[in-house]
């Protein structure tokens, strides 16, 4: 059959229920692609997930309709997914949780579920065991699993599943280019206090594993840097008290700025993005970057190299001076880092379409044996 829907002849379009965790920047904003594309090609799709992704990500606008998971226990949740999913030809969730919570919605039902793998759950002593029972629960009962890199992959098969398979997720392109507006480039660098000075940036949960500590220490060296650069962290989480008490006592140049809405234009006004992570699959702020044309400092890690190429600079996670250094060497190099934007644009390009991303979902539906 045919990846792209064609006449129905009277018979109604094949519903696609998506359910979608907490939302993280890099899955939220693929099951908003994703929800789109599919509804453009003639499916029925319904999103479920947490009440506040559905005004984060503009679910109603993508044509789908939504479906508010109520949050606290596992069962209001299981319940709301069983109640959505009553007539759907197929559940994809996005998510180990998601997963988890999916399976246990279809149980004793018929309706095929694709679980994608976007991240790795890091755990350790107890919760480690608690993760790898979820995960052998969701790549067990799905009938295919997607992972975002190659060792999701190899860890959906280590845990039982019948099917997995690398798959493209390509994210929306930014709104916002290097070179778009340039009036709104210097506005949003002033609003940060970073004019005469190099502004760097990263985005991402404040949480253990996302390599805050070794980019504190980083910011260290960078003091001794005349202009001084300037470090913005946006996002929000548990180690954010421990951070600021550091920046504090440190005296270190860097801001906190929280959650922000205006990130692509926020990555847009910088000089270098930084990646400082433990481990990532296909990282959302390195597509956001290379596509806006920013030099990118990144953590070697997970799917980061296959995704980024030769178009960013790589160190290893957890060396400091090596980060520190790697960041110095951009800001007094103009040439290089225009290299880089150049490169990170070509390396974009090369990347899975969000067609591509849609038409290869579809594809995985007909192979599941449903009409699309």
């Amino acid at each position: 059959m045919s990846s792209t829907p064609g006449p129905s002849h009277g018979r109604p379009p094949l519903h696609a229920v998506q359910v979608l965790g907490g939302g993280s920047g890099g899955s939220g904003a693929h099951v908003r692609s994703l929800a789109g594309g599919l509804v453009a090609r003639g499916l029925r799709v319904t999103v479920c997930g947490p009440g506040e992704t559905a005004g984060r990500y503009g679910f109603d606008d993508s044509g789908a309709s939504f479906v508010s998971l109520r949050a606290g226990t596992n069962a209001p949740a299981v319940a709301g997914i069983r109640a959505a999913a009553a007539d759907a030809d197929v559940v994809h969730a996005h998510g180990l949780r998601s997963g988890m919570l999916a399976a246990l919605a279809l149980r004793g039902r018929p309706t095929p579920l694709v679980v994608t793998w976007h991240t790795r759950v890091s755990a350790e002593g107890a919760r480690s065991h608690v993760v790898r029972l979820m995960e052998r629960q969701a790549a067990r009962a799905a009938a295919v699993v997607l992972g975002a890199s190659s060792d999701l992959v190899d860890q959906a098969r280590l845990r039982g599943a019948r099917d997995a398979r690398l798959a493209p997720v390509a994210l929306p392109a930014p709104r916002y280019a290097l070179d778009e507006d340039e009036l709104l480039r210097n506005k949003a660098r002033a609003e940060l206090g970073a004019v005469a000075r190099p502004l760097l940036v990263t985005v991402g949960r404040l949480e253990p594993g996302q390599g805050y500590g070794p980019l504190l220490d980083a910011a260290r060296v960078w003091r001794e840097l005349d202009p001084e650069p300037l470090l913005v962290v946006a996002g929000e989480g548990r180690e954010r008290p421990e951070m600021q008490r550091r920046i504090e006592d440190e005296g270190l140049p860097v801001q906190l700025v929280g959650r922000r809405d205006d990130v692509p234009e926020l990555l847009a006004a910088a000089d270098v993005v930084i990646l400082a992570s433990r481990w990532e699959a296909r990282s959302w702020l390195a597509q956001e970057a290379l596509h806006a044309g920013v030099p990118l400092v990144a953590t070697s890690v997970g799917g980061v190299p296959d995704l980024v190429g030769a178009a960013a600079e790589l160190v290893p996670y957890g060396d400091a001076p090596a980060l520190a250094d790697a960041v110095a060497r951009l800001l007094e190099d103009p040439v290089r880092r225009a290299e880089l934007s150049s490169a990170g644009r070509r390396q974009a390009a090369s990347w899975p379409s969000e067609d591509d991303t849609v038409a290869h979902v579809l594809s995985i539906y007909d192979e599941l044996g449903h009409r699309v």
